[in-house]
């Protein structure tokens, strides 16, 4: 039986920030606020869900960890704590172009099966995704 996989979506998040950062973007958060453990500050969750602005200069103590994502941020001035499950998050996004990425429930994800391609000529192995 093969071991449980870690999530993908820790290290899809700490890599798409990184990435918009190098490229002068500021990233942000969706959430799911319903989510227990999430604690966001409730008067800005707009059905169900809240965006945060992650860059390091609205942030202070940033940590994108495997299961959580905790930092220190002002809202409406009045700085909050803020530690949401990494399980919450629901896309990454970059302000500026709105480029980004969408997560969906890894609990229902089940990849697609993936079986090699016959090969005439028995070089590299070709990989296709059966539906």
């Amino acid at each position: 039986m093969a071991a449980q996989q870690t999530s993908r979506r820790p290290y899809l998040v700490r890599a798409m920030h990184e990435w918009m950062t190098d490229n002068g973007q500021t990233p942000h958060l969706v959430v799911d606020a319903g989510i227990a453990g999430t604690d966001v500050p409730k008067t800005f969750v707009r059905d169900g869900r809240i965006t945060l602005n992650v860059g390091w200069q609205a942030t202070q103590g940033l940590k994108l960890g495997n299961e959580w994502i905790e930092f220190s941020a002002r809202f409406g001035g009045v700085p909050q704590n803020v530690r949401v499950p990494v399980a919450a998050v629901l896309g990454i996004y970059a302000r500026e172009t709105g480029q980004g990425m969408l997560f969906q429930d890894e609990s229902d994800a089940s990849p697609p099966p993936v079986t090699p391609s016959p090969d005439d000529s028995g070089s590299r192995p070709k990989l296709r995704v059966v539906k």
